[in-house]
């Protein structure tokens, strides 16, 4: 076979629609999705057992555990599922994609190709791209991505070598099928390569099924291939978590490590296992697979050739009963593969989900991130979907879930801060998205939050539970404010490094005196959130450090109005500089909020 450089070119166009639309369609699902789809996913795997069923599902009806993985990865990348949950539904996507086995098995190694229905759905998406309606819109983005990125999936089986429809270039694999536990290693290793080239482990079940029914390899070899396969499997999710956030990619990491596991302790009784399941296809038919191999050699060339595929109408009588014995034995070869992999899967989860704990511990160990990449992560820490705590609990935890979220709030200022004296170009365009990454996550985490609360407060509350409630709300929604403030900001320092405006030195004194006031508001802020107590002092000082940051603006309003009508600086600079000094007297007038919202709760 011929591999151009134009082929080459063509996997990589192919790899990058498949990262595209993995990019758009997990966009999609953090504006789209929302509370509904995430409710159903936490429902759905909401313990080890059920997580694992999920993966099971998903992957027996999308029939590709490559397909089924990535989606997980993309549920991670967008929030809508944990760390452990998604372990869960990798080690149940493993034993669904046997059904694909078993399907190729009985029905001559066809498979549905989902990519079928991309083209489709990108018609489907197109009049949603155009709504004006945001939540159309990121259906449409949803629909997009999800088409581009099976799409890609498919180009890149398409620009791989075509070996599935030419397993005879394999033939030469034969001559390794004869050094004992070195074979078994070889197979392995041949069957992983071979996945991450072809991409689809259901393909690569497919050429292995053909290779062994022509006795190129024996049942052995061709299982440890199987075992290769659901190495590299694993290649497709890790593809997928390049482009996106570190639980995702500890999410991808968690397949991989669990296939390789699972591949160990296999290996310490791959060979009883094998005559296992072949002892057990024997006594359900009428030969072992195990003995194909021998069969196969004892037929000369010509006969080979006739038996495997010419018509019976050509055959003699002895042929014809050296076909039937051929045409049982490619049957039990492929049944007892299937039943191989179907055994091993299910076996190797059996085993590994009373580690789905450890496994995370791992993946966090081996994959560790900076403090500023988890913080970027959307995930609530005290409040989780499913059944409900009692309502002093349930309210316990959002309390605990507010203090989170004001110390995002607090970071994504300290953005701000340094976005104002960041020079480099690239470097400030990479804060400001962090800073609208952070804002983004905010808008989330009032959502979830006051969610969770509604919920609370359609049980039966006391009083005074439904008084707390209420001022939960009042201050998550302040919070959310200043979110916005400091998001404000960072568009204002962004519309003044695109006009090219300065500001003099005592603008950037001044504003750093407004923020040292904000600070010491943000700090008492935060005690009292730390705490949820307010005491006399408490609020005596947030009232002294709104007053001080109110007289200040005041102060610089008027310095302001002077310096503009004395020429010291145009009347642009002013306005962004006014601008600035605004938020910063807004984010006070929201901060002593948020510390009225827990002094209330308490009465």
């Amino acid at each position: 076979m011929e591999y151009t450089f134009f082929d080459f070119l063509k996997l990589v166009g192919s790899l990058a629609l498949f990262l595209y639309g993995m990019k758009i369609m997990s966009e999609g699902l953090q504006k789209m999705a929302g509370e509904q789809l995430r409710n159903i996913l936490a429902a759905m795997t909401r313990n080890r057992v059920m997580g694992v069923l999920t993966g099971v599902l998903v992957t027996a009806l999308i029939q590709s555990s490559s397909a089924a993985s990535v989606m997980v990865v993309s549920f991670v990348n967008a929030g809508l599922l944990s760390l452990a949950q998604s372990i869960g539904v990798i080690m149940g996507a493993n034993i669904g994609t046997t059904v694909t086995a078993w399907m190729i098995a009985l029905f001559g190694f066809g498979k549905f190709s989902i990519s079928i229905i991309s083209i489709p759905l990108l018609g489907i998406g197109l009049p949603l791209i155009f709504s004006a309606k945001s939540k159309r819109k990121s259906l449409g983005e949803f629909i997009f991505g999800f088409a581009f990125l099976f799409l890609g999936l498919d180009y890149l089986k398409d620009s791989m070598p075509d070996l599935q429809n030419n397993p005879e270039v394999l033939a030469f694999v034969s001559d390794f099928a004869s050094m004992g536990f070195l074979s078994t290693l070889i197979f392995l290793a041949i069957g992983t390569i071979l996945t991450v080239i072809v991409q689809s482990s259901s393909a690569t079940v497919a050429i292995t099924l053909i290779m062994c029914s022509r006795g190129w390899i024996g049942f052995e070899s061709a299982a440890a291939m199987i075992m290769g396969e659901n190495i590299g499997t694993t290649i497709t999710a890790n593809l997928a978590a390049i482009s996106a956030n570190i639980s995702a990619k500890r999410a991808a990491f968690a397949h991989l490590m669990f296939n390789v596991l699972g591949v160990i302790w296999m290996l310490f009784v791959f060979k009883f296992f094998v005559n296992m399941v072949g002892g057990i296809v024997n006594s359900v038919g009428t030969v072992n697979p195990a003995d194909m191999t021998g069969f196969m050699s004892s037929l000369s060339p010509k006969e080979l050739s006739l038996v495997t595929t010419a018509p019976v109408s050509e055959l003699s009588a002895d042929l014809v009963t050296k076909q039937n014995i051929y045409h049982s034995y490619e049957a039990a070869t492929s049944y007892g593969l299937s039943l191989f992999h179907t055994m091993f899967n299910v076996g190797n989860v059996l085993i590994m989900i009373w580690f789905v704990n450890l496994y995370e511990k791992i993946c966090k160990f081996i994959i560790k991130s900076k403090v500023e990449d988890e913080d970027e992560e959307f995930q609530l820490q005290f409040i989780t979907t499913g059944m409900l705590s009692t309502a002093e609990l349930s309210i316990l935890q959002a309390e605990k879930e507010m203090e989170v979220y004001a110390r995002r709030t607090r970071k994504m200022f300290k953005l701000v801060q340094k976005l104002a004296v960041t020079k480099d170009e690239v470097k400030f365009v990479k804060l400001f998205t962090r800073i609208e990454k952070y804002e983004g996550i905010s808008d989330r985490m009032e959502i979830e939050i006051g969610s969770y609360l509604n919920k609370v407060a359609e049980g039966r509350l006391s009083n005074k539970s439904k008084e707390q409630i209420r001022a939960i709300l009042r201050g998550v929604t302040e919070i959310e404010s200043i979110a916005d403030s400091c998001h404000n900001m960072a568009r204002h320092y962004k519309r003044k490094v695109e006009s090219n405006t300065l500001f003099p030195d005592d603008l950037r004194e001044n504003i750093n005196t407004m923020w040292r006031e904000v600070e010491k508001a943000f700090d008492r802020m935060q005690f009292v959130l730390k705490e949820q107590e307010v005491t006399d002092s408490d609020m005596t000082d947030t009232i002294k450090h709104e007053n001080r940051i109110n007289e200040l603006r005041n102060m610089f309003k008027q310095k302001n109005l002077e310096d503009v009508n004395n020429n010291v600086y145009n009347y642009q600079t002013g306005v962004f500089y006014m601008d600035v000094v605004q938020e910063c007297e807004r984010m006070g007038d929201y901060i002593i909020n948020v510390v009225q919202s827990v002094k209330f709760k308490k009465f």
